[in-house]
């Protein structure tokens, strides 16, 4: 437990030097959107964000990199890129560029590819959803797969899951990005309160007497 304590504490001090120097207000105006948008997932299960287009184009390409493993994996293959990419996307940002905003950004995205997984899952008995896919038999993912499973009158409950790990997936990376945002614009206000005050015990960066002229100004003496 003390282990896991100090893991939490290093990666916050970590976080708090990499926001010192950093502008909060171009993350902020993306983490407002990020915030949005999974608001309008939670109150609309039809809706789709601005990272639906490339979520979509990842799921195609997980049926085609999966092609070769059987029809269960390549129907499956869809969703495990769909959400496989934005989480080593998080991750990369985090443990590569040691970006701890990026990471909340991909966190956001891994919930709202989840929120859309979600959708599928649910739509499995129902088939209502446009598909898209190669060729003209196109399957229902989801569809084919839980009434290969025996699970299909439980697609409700297993898309109610999902909702929910999208829900703390995305409560918990809006909530760090608000905070590292946070810690930007106070690091800002420490910086500019402290960069015009005297320096520390009195002493003069120039080494010299305050009180001897400066070369070239004003001398005080009597008039000639």
């Amino acid at each position: 437990m003390s282990s896991l304590g100090d893991t939490l504490a290093l990666h916050r001090m970590e976080a708090e030097m990499w926001c010192a120097g950093k502008s909060p207000w171009a993350r902020l105006v993306l983490l407002l959107y990020l915030a949005y948008a999974g608001v309008q997932h939670m109150l609309d299960p039809m809706y789709r964000s601005l990272f639906g287009g490339i979520t979509l184009m990842f799921h195609e390409m997980g049926h085609l990199i999966f092609a070769g493993m059987g029809n269960t994996m390549m129907l499956l293959g869809g969703s495990i890129m769909q959400v496989l990419v934005p989480l080593f996307a998080a991750v990369y940002l985090l443990l590569r560029q040691g970006d701890y905003f990026g990471f909340a950004v991909g966190g956001s995205w891994l919930a709202f590819a989840e929120w859309e997984l979600a959708l599928y899952i649910w739509d499995a008995a129902r088939e209502e959803l446009p598909l898209v896919g190669f060729g003209d038999d196109v399957q229902h993912d989801w569809g084919t797969l839980l009434t290969q499973w025996g699970w299909l009158n439980q697609c409700d409950d297993i898309a109610w899951c999902v909702r929910a790990l999208a829900v703390v997936t995305w409560a918990s990376c809006v909530v760090l990005g608000a905070w590292l945002c946070f810690r930007m614009w106070s690091s800002a206000g420490t910086d500019d309160a402290g960069g015009g005050g005297p320096t520390p015990g009195g002493h003069n960066p120039s080494g010299s007497n305050p009180n001897t002229p400066m070369r070239g100004g004003p001398r005080s003496g009597p008039p000639h």
